[in-house]
């Protein structure tokens, strides 16, 4: 997947997240959008691979800021990348990329965990049920939380809340 884009304009990485990915899907396609996202999040691609779009595409300044300091490597916060894949995946989607997000849900950085509950929630991913229920016990509370709200919406949207 040749899906190399331009850096974004200094106004583009200004953007929202949700407009920064939009703006990419019109550019490549929200499929491919998705896909990269998802390759992101199963650490299929690494964030700065030059066959892909520039990360600031997903993490706008944030990852402006990363990637002047010597890129996602080894450091402590490496995860970020992951983050911004998954919360890509609140604006772009591909039904493909549940697999995906189903492992973000196991991810070992708790913001990969929550972000993740947030797409299932908002794509009501219901192969996610069991793992969101393992993590309304997760040692952070912000997954618990996360986590049952995709339940409490999946189960609204099956009809039974």
């Amino acid at each position: 997947m040749q899906t190399k884009d331009p850096e974004p304009s200094s106004d583009e990485i200004a953007r929202s997240p949700r407009e920064r990915v939009l703006l990419l899907a019109e550019r490549i396609g929200e499929r491919a959008v998705a896909h990269w996202c998802a390759e992101l999040l199963s650490d299929a691609v690494e964030p700065d691979d030059p066959r892909r779009p520039p990360m600031t595409w997903l993490g706008g300044r944030h990852a402006a800021v990363q990637l002047g300091r010597r890129g996602f490597g080894a450091r402590t916060q490496d995860y970020w990348p992951r983050v911004w894949a998954a919360r890509g995946l609140l604006y772009a989607w591909d039904p493909g990329a549940s697999g995906a997000i189903l492992v973000a849900l196991r991810d070992r950085a708790w913001r990969v965990r929550e972000m993740a509950a947030k797409v299932v929630r908002h794509r009501g991913i219901v192969r996610a049920e069991p793992i969101l229920s393992a993590l309304l016990d997760d040692p952070v509370e912000r997954v618990r939380v996360a986590a049952e709200a995709a339940l409490a919406e999946l189960a609204r949207r099956d009809g039974s809340a």
